[in-house]
């Protein structure tokens, strides 16, 4: 049996991503061309996302559309707000299924070889060039909770506040949603009492390691799991290098691929169930 490709929408994933779409009534009189289908369509947009292609070099012989036809219809989720909504979904998904681990959180911002456009500035340690950074937040295991998109000139302390507060209020058990992790850890380039003092008010211990100090003080046992995230994430050609001119377009294929992220550890974590059962 032929293994699917990476941009194939099984019917399990598609019944969670299925409602949050928003639906389009087709007109009575003058109904025009009919609406090519959002399943193909959003595998279309599951394709550039994986192999970085162009939109106007997508292969027609998919069946996925046309790529501008891929692109309107991602423009048009996005601003209905489908992929914020498609993370949130997965992570209670995962918290229900108790494999998210608030106990401690790990936050990291490297900074990705980008084109221009919106939130984007000239990078201090990478010769000047102009581009733009992704900023991660995971859980104790690795898995995305909040990703952002800045200016690659923005220092990475700035952001770890409003990555703090990206993490959606996540569902998946009895009583209020979960929002904030107990602990931070951070890399030097974190390394500001400010910055420290903001966690506290938001309720978090912050544990980010001393500029001057030798290395070894364990953090990095720990912090691993953001970096390997990082490296799943990027293992999506269309974020290595920024092609959109629209930063929320962007922005939406970072959140998707954290969806998807999300999506295959739950994936993984109930064929295991199976499995034992």
């Amino acid at each position: 049996m032929a293994r699917p490709k990476p941009w194939e929408v099984d019917d399990e994933l598609w019944a969670v991503i299925e409602p949050l779409l928003p639906k389009i009534e087709r007109r009575t009189r003058h109904p025009g061309r009919k609406r090519h289908p959002d399943r193909l369509v959003f595998q279309g947009i599951l394709f550039v996302l994986h192999t970085g292609i162009a939109w106007e070099h997508l292969p027609q012989e998919l069946g996925f559309g046309s790529g501008m036809t891929c692109w309107r219809r991602l423009a048009e989720w996005t601003d209905a707000g489908v992929w914020p909504r498609l993370h949130e979904v997965l992570l209670a998904e995962l918290r229900g299924a108790n494999a998210l681990d608030f106990s401690r959180a790990a936050v990291d911002g490297p900074h990705p070889g980008f084109k221009g456009g919106p939130k984007t500035g000239r990078s201090p340690v990478d010769r000047g060039r102009t581009g733009s950074k992704h900023h991660l937040i995971t859980d104790a295991t690795g898995i995305p909770l909040a990703a952002t998109l800045t200016g690659g000139n923005r220092n990475d302390v700035t952001q770890l506040i409003p990555l703090l507060q990206a993490v959606p209020p996540v569902r998946g058990k009895r009583g209020r949603p979960r929002r904030r992790p107990d602990v931070v850890l951070a890399d030097r380039g974190y390394d500001h009492d400010k910055y420290r003092r903001l966690v506290w008010d938001l309720g978090v211990k912050p544990q980010i390691a001393r500029r001057g100090t030798e290395h070894g003080s364990g953090l990095g046992t720990q912090r691993w799991v953001v970096e390997r995230a990082f490296a799943h994430l990027h293992w999506f050609r269309r974020l290595r290098i920024r092609w959109e001119i629209r930063d929320d377009i962007h922005e939406a294929f970072l959140s998707l691929a954290c969806s998807i992220i999300c999506w295959r550890r739950l994936k993984k974590l109930r064929s295991r169930q199976l499995s034992l059962s």
